[in-house]
């Protein structure tokens, strides 16, 4: 009896789990449809039309807009979007057109600088909702919020709350721009964090190659035995006594001897650090691969440069870009210590900018630069109104000038590879000399091919006459020699 009243509750059981499944199943999808519509970004990697993101680069912020691209932030935006919400500080388009400084504009948009510029662009971005209303009402009160860079900015509140501000920076137009994921608010100026402008302040006034040279100790002069007078002190960044070959590693070849690191007692610029900033400016900047490929993977010539920078010397690189390079046939890098032999004649022991040598060519025609490859030297000259090196077919124009500039290094693109115009030998001419014999005398036969040697220039008239006054010569005896007054002169 038991088992058969257990039998029909599990058929009952069984009968109401069927009948209400389709309810059951569309409770269970109405969450996860929800979570699906919410996460819809985040699972897909795709910006809705409707994002605040896609406001920005459509709305009348085109140069904060424009700074993003050029930032290369838009996939870390998406991401962001996709996680939170955002709120975005934008400048209005006068405050970075007209009203910043020109410097600071071009340091910004530098290849080299591309960190600081990452960094002044995630500044503006908070990731989270910060609608107006979320400002303090008193002005006593502040609160900070971390911006995408790990920083933070402080919204305050003056004249009574009817100004709000974001750290130095008045909210001109807030909640300018409102979307599902994220808010813009219109502000009166860029807002650059600290670490951007020490770097711009370190960049401009050179202080990261300043250095002041030890003093060591005192010398005694062991012929008076006096202490010698010091020489007087040369200024820091002053270029170094000995020419810049003496300062060179032996070679070049495949594998030089390894150049001491830039740490040494007698190193006093960072030139490793500066050799890889500048090569990195080469990646960065696109079209010199093959270039940075030569000095650091074929050759050990960004260690050297790296050793020469250390030692406070001063270098021009001219860059041929990769189309350039790519006309280089194999034989003519096959040959051992040729890639060294190709980059040193584009290294010019001089710091060059692109002004300095347009201004040089202007005023004094062609220049001749000297380069690490001793004795050749690169010609240049003004055309069409830029710099251009070489002469003939094998010439290359200043392509992308002021690639990289520090004071200490510069890098000048340029669209074609130079080579040392060929030397040419001027053949020797051989003199051909006829040696007459000497006649002598009693001797007949020499006599004879003496004077057929001398018949095409003496005609035979005169060859008789001087060898009959040759044959009395030679019979004349002189018997006495009596002074002259006997002879009656």
């Amino acid at each position: 009896m038991g088992r058969h009243d257990h039998g029909v509750s599990m058929l009952f059981f069984t009968i109401l789990l069927i009948a209400f499944s389709p309810a059951l199943s569309a409770l269970a999808l109405k969450p996860s449809t929800k979570l699906s519509s919410t996460f819809s970004i985040a699972s897909s990697g795709q910006i809705n039309s409707n994002s605040v993101l896609v406001a920005l680069l459509d709305s009348h912020y085109t140069e904060l807009a424009e700074l993003v691209e050029k930032a290369l932030l838009l996939q870390t935006l998406e991401e962001a979007v996709g996680k939170h919400n955002i709120t975005i500080f934008a400048p209005r388009n006068e405050a970075l057109e007209r009203q910043m400084d020109p410097e600071f504009k071009r340091f910004l948009l530098e290849p080299r600088n591309l960190k600081s510029l990452q960094m002044l662009v995630m500044f503006h971005v908070v990731p989270k909702r910060i609608g107006s209303e979320h400002w303090p009402s008193d002005e006593s009160a502040c609160s900070e919020h971390g911006t995408l860079w790990n920083d933070t900015v402080h919204l305050i509140v003056k004249g009574s709350g009817r100004k709000r501000l974001v750290d130095t920076a008045e909210i001109l137009r807030p909640n300018d721009v409102v979307r599902p994921d994220g808010v813009i608010h219109g502000i009166e100026r860029l807002l650059v964090p600290r670490s951007v402008e020490e770097d711009f302040n370190r960049r401009r006034s050179l202080r990261s190659i300043a250095a002041v040279i030890p003093q060591g100790a005192p010398e005694v002069d062991p012929r008076t035995h006096r202490l010698k007078k010091p020489a007087s002190p040369s200024p820091a960044g002053s270029p170094p006594a000995l020419p810049i070959y003496e300062a060179m590693a032996p070679g070049p070849s495949l594998a030089p001897a390894p150049a001491p690191g830039p740490g040494g007692p007698h190193h006093h610029f960072d030139g490793e650090s500066q050799v890889k900033d500048f090569i990195h400016t080469l990646l960065h900047y696109g079209g010199y691969n093959e270039m940075a490929d030569i000095l650091v993977n074929l050759t050990s010539l960004a260690t050297e440069m790296g050793r020469l920078v250390s030692e406070g010397y001063v270098i021009t690189v001219l860059a041929p870009n990769d189309e350039a390079m790519a006309k280089l046939t194999t034989d003519q890098l096959s040959e051992p210590g040729a890639p060294e032999q190709i980059i040193y004649y584009h290294i010019i022991p001089e710091y060059q900018t692109e002004e300095s040598m347009y201004n040089a060519v202007r005023r004094f025609g062609k220049v001749r630069y000297d380069t690490l490859r001793l004795p050749h030297k690169v010609v240049a000259q003004e055309a069409d109104g830029s710099v251009k090196f070489g002469q003939g077919d094998g010439s290359a124009y200043l392509f992308d000038p002021d690639i990289y500039t520090d004071g200490r290094i510069s890098v000048q693109g340029i669209d074609g590879v130079l080579f040392p115009p060929q030397e040419t030998k001027v053949p020797e001419k051989k003199m051909t000399v006829k040696v007459a014999t000497k006649p002598r005398r009693g001797d007949d036969d020499d006599d004879e091919l003496y004077w057929q040697t001398k018949k095409g220039m003496i005609s035979s008239h005169y060859i008789q006459t001087f060898s009959k006054l040759w044959d009395s010569f030679a019979s004349f005896e002189i018997k006495e020699v009596r002074p002259t007054h006997e002879l009656g002169y």
